[in-house]
């Protein structure tokens, strides 16, 4: 692909020899003072199969100002405008987006994995996205975890996905540690039983806390034909009911809502699971210190662990969905980001302050929570 780059002209028409060598002129128009002319040919896309022969280079003009772009035949696509062809517009200005991107890297579609492709042909990923694709493949472990769908269509949503998670599983044992005990004050050693497992428990559920409610660049492929009515609708439902949604896409009221509804169910069976496991090991350290310990067996109790599950899973679901959904897809994408998407640093403290806090008001919510729906008891 050649490019040239026009800038500062002193008129507004820029006329441009025709490649088939019959000396005609062709007129384009220029709205913008910086223009950018593509030759896009087979070879720079590497699709070697097409013969050169008879072949008209297309020329993209992009004006920066994501107005769309001009196309050798005169055509206009882009420019967000009305009309039923709205999404086609935005597909094709995705598509030649994507296409100008790898012709600038000398890469081609095929050394792509497969679903970035497929969505990089049918215009549902713009520019950006590839740009971070190749940005994020320059690490070794990054290019590993690409590998992996859902690592991937997180990391290309949110480069600092990772760095998310590490905060809530790092940061989320001591800040909820700090909570059981400023909630329990006085009876924190008597209740350390509760606290052992509520810390277990939370633990568990904080890299699925991160993990369901990331927004997400959608690459999954199209469902089956006999896919059913309610497969559909939670097909076309974002990860997040807050995010942003790429170019092309939109999302519904009743699709927003269909993730939180989604996630919710999710997280109800990661919190039950995740309690199971907690409360069962609670219970074997409790029994275990009884044998060991006569005195410690009128101190301590069972908790129970059916009770404890379901109501842990109904926390999850309610709770922490909602105020994970609105951390990721408000505060962080909407807020943080277009404020600091410029000093990564920054925006990983102010990040990591958020999730922090956001943390130990979930650790105390639980403690009040649980205490309300009675399967844990203050102890005098």
């Amino acid at each position: 692909m050649a490019t040239a780059s026009f800038s500062n002209l002193p008129t507004r028409v820029l006329s441009l020899q025709s490649l088939n060598h019959r000396h005609r002129q062709q007129s384009v128009g220029i709205t913008t003072r910086r223009v950018t002319c593509s030759f896009v040919t087979p070879s720079s896309l590497g699709l070697t199969s097409f013969s050169n022969r008879g072949f008209r280079p297309t020329v993209v003009f992009s004006t920066g100002n994501g107005g769309g772009f001009h196309d050798g035949t005169g055509g206009r696509g882009g420019g967000g405008g009305g009309g039923g062809g709205g999404d086609d517009d935005a597909a094709s200005r995705n598509r030649n987006e994507a296409i100008l991107v790898l012709a600038e890297v000398g890469r081609s579609l095929e050394s792509l994995p497969k679903d970035l492709a497929a969505a990089i042909q049918a215009g549902r990923v713009p520019g950006s996205i590839v740009k971070r694709y190749f940005e994020l493949e320059q690490s070794p472990f990054m290019r590993w975890l690409l590998n992996f769908g859902g690592f991937k269509e997180r990391l290309l949503a949110d480069d600092l996905f990772l760095v998310k998670v590490a905060i809530e599983c790092g940061v989320g044992i001591f800040t909820k540690s700090a909570a059981e005990l400023e909630r329990r004050r006085g009876n924190f050693m008597k209740e350390l039983d509760f606290v052992f497992a509520d810390v277990v428990m939370a633990i568990i559920a904080d890299f699925m806390l991160v993990w369901l409610p990331a927004p997400t660049v959608s690459l999954r492929p199209p469902l089956a034909v006999s896919a059913g009515p309610l497969a559909k609708f939670f097909y076309g439902c974002p990860d997040n009911a807050f995010q942003v949604a790429l170019a092309g896409t939109s999302y519904s009221l009743l699709q927003r809502t269909g993730a939180i509804v989604r996630n919710g169910a999710k997280l109800f069976v990661v919190g039950t699971s995740a309690s199971l496991i907690g409360v069962g090991i609670t219970n074997a350290l409790i029994n275990l210190r009884k044998a060991f310990d006569k005195s410690f067996a009128g101190e301590a109790e069972d908790v129970p662990i059916l009770s404890t599950s379901v109501a842990y899973g109904v926390y999850m679901a309610v709770s922490s969905n909602l105020r994970y959904q609105v951390l990721a897809g408000i505060i962080e994408q909407r807020i943080l980001e277009p404020m600091l998407h410029q000093n990564k640093l920054a925006l990983g403290v102010t990040s990591f302050a958020v999730r922090t806090g956001n943390t130990f008001l979930g650790s105390l919510m639980w403690v009040d929570y649980a205490r309300w729906v009675g399967i844990q008891k203050i102890r005098e």
